[in-house]
């Protein structure tokens, strides 16, 4: 079996209505359980105002169908719609399927009285694992905010994952908990190169990066 190591401190979270587990005795099927759940997962971590899951989206999740067959996701489904808590519309490109929820009739409704056209719809993707510049943020800055999560994105490009961890070290130690900070660090070491520090002495950290060097993003 494998070993799970546990939650990490930077989890995305999957909101699932209360209902749900009062009709957990009633769910005896693991395929009707396990696409339930991976279908309020993949909604609500969906994009755009209409959310909705085709079949087709469920099958090209290379991690859920490792230990998934068609067949399964199909039985799943089925019974899904039989006990209600999923609903499913046709259209001309095969079947989407939304939760029983407010927001999920609403959708179902549109798409059925075309208000809103299949052929437009974003294709859906799993969602990602966080990137870890965001778990470095969250422990030592604060909570994420979307504008936030978009800089640290476009960082996390510019910059080696060495780099980053190394700057919000030495924010950390600086008490200068800041994305400021760290990104004057990072671009100094674009433009002037990038040097391995020795960790072993936290005394010349202090030196290296004294306050003079950084002095015009201290606040």
């Amino acid at each position: 079996m494998y070993m799970f190591p546990g939650f990490t401190s930077s989890e995305t979270f999957t909101p699932v209505p209360d209902s749900f587990f009062r009709l957990m005795n009633d769910i005896t099927d693991a395929d009707e359980l396990k696409v339930t759940l991976y279908v309020f997962w993949r909604i609500e971590h969906a994009e755009g105002r209409l959310r909705y899951i085709s079949r087709g989206d469920i099958l090209e999740d290379n991690g859920f169908m490792s230990q998934m067959t068609a067949a399964e996701v199909d039985s799943g489904l089925e019974k899904a719609l039989r006990r209600g808590t999923l609903l499913k519309v046709e259209s001309d490109s095969g079947g989407f399927y939304f939760l029983n929820s407010p927001r999920g009739r609403a959708s179902a409704e549109a798409l059925k009285n075309g208000s809103w056209r299949d052929s437009a719809r974003i294709p859906s993707t799993a969602p990602l694992p966080r990137p870890n510049i965001f778990k470095l943020y969250e422990e030592n800055i604060g909570p994420l905010t979307p504008l936030m999560a978009d800089t640290l994105k476009d960082a996390e490009k510019d910059y080696p994952a060495e780099w980053l961890a190394e700057a919000f070290s030495i924010a950390v130690e600086r008490n200068k908990r800041n994305w400021k900070y760290i990104a004057a660090i990072l671009r100094r070491w674009k433009d002037e190169g990038y040097e391995r520090k020795n960790r072993k002495d936290a005394g010349q950290d202090a030196k290296r990066y004294s306050e003079s060097q950084f002095s015009e993003f201290l606040d």
